[in-house]
């Protein structure tokens, strides 16, 4: 979807913080699924995120309907992280919007190496914007403290 398309429909595209209400934000992550965040958690990563894209509809200024944002060392590696639509907008193209110019943005910076971690059920979504199973079978690994038991 061109920018131009996205914006006879309504839609306006950010990459900055500014204007972004968090509060909402945080009712899309938990709307699809996403644990409720602190809000102030949730600004502390996002002025830790590299790159950022949101998209807003007129009927909804300043809270997203679609949000992506990646982290990483700013040269060689990225990863993309909360990738949202609010599920009054899915299906119309938003995610895939948000994700290609996310990845361009990344690209343009001269990051090849872009990594994300995505729920089994929406895989499908990702590959055909390029993403595979590690071809090199590099098999990921997750840091997991166990809770002590009372």
């Amino acid at each position: 979807i061109s920018d131009t398309s996205l914006q006879s429909k309504g839609f306006n595209l950010h990459r900055s913080i500014t204007n972004l209400n968090l509060h909402h934000l945080n009712s899309i992550f938990v709307s699809v699924g996403f644990p409720q965040r602190d809000i102030s958690k949730i600004q502390i990563a996002l002025e830790n995120t590299d790159s950022l894209i949101w998209i807003e509809h007129h009927k909804t200024k300043g809270s997203p309907v679609a949000f992506a944002r990646a982290t990483g060392d700013g040269v060689f590696n990225a990863i993309i992280w909360d990738v949202v639509v609010d599920p009054n907008f899915q299906g119309i193209g938003l995610g895939k919007a948000v994700m290609e110019r996310l990845v361009t943005d990344l690209l343009n910076k001269g990051i090849t190496n872009i990594a994300l971690y995505s729920e089994p059920r929406v895989l499908g979504f990702y590959r055909p914007l390029g993403f595979v199973m590690d071809p090199d079978g590099i098999r990921g690994m997750v840091y997991s403290r166990k809770k002590k038991k009372k």
